[in-house]
């Protein structure tokens, strides 16, 4: 009965523990407002200081003095505040997380979430033109895990019947 009991235990606590948000509900508290990447883009000042949650994939990453410096394209999220697999993008950002963070790990193509405290923006070359980056603090990264890829199954051979080499119709021979 006492293994029973330390059994459901384990499970709870890890059910549990696999609810938990990734974004703390402090942290949460403290977004007032729902700020787009667009209205940062078109006016920063009244933005300015004020934390957001955005999210997406990573375009590229690099450290610098200051920390490492991400950027994202941005993704809508879904509830869980994972990056939505869609097409549609507001543009891209820059996060300024103040640690080391290995650009190996956080390399291009992972999925991100980031509670960050909006500093501006930042004009920068993409390609042959100047881009306009809204430009974050990180408080919190979530790196997510790598989705699993979907399985293909191809069939060397044609199915049954076709195959078996006594299939010559009926009567059987």
């Amino acid at each position: 009965m006492e293994k029973f009991i330390f059994i459901i235990t384990v499970l709870l606590c890890v059910a549990i523990s696999a609810c938990a948000p990734i974004i703390s509900p402090e942290l949460r508290r403290e977004v007032k407002e729902e700020i787009t990447l667009s209205q940062v883009r078109k006016d920063p000042d009244p933005c300015k200081g004020k934390v957001v949650i955005w999210g997406g994939k990573i375009v590229g990453a690099a450290n610098k003095r200051e920390g490492t410096l991400i950027e994202v394209l941005q993704l809508p999220l879904n509830r869980s505040d994972r990056p939505k697999e869609v097409d549609t993008s507001e543009g891209r950002f820059l996060i300024l997380h103040p640690d080391y963070l290995d650009v190996a790990i956080y390399r291009q193509g992972r999925e991100i979430t980031v509670a960050g405290e909006v500093q501006g923006v930042k004009t920068l070359p993409l390609g042959e033109i100047e881009y306009i980056y809204p430009f974050l603090k990180a408080k919190k990264i979530h790196l997510w895990e790598l989705r699993p890829e979907t399985i293909k199954v191809y069939h060397e051979y044609p199915l049954y019947p076709y195959w078996r080499p006594y299939w010559r119709g009926y009567p059987y021979w």
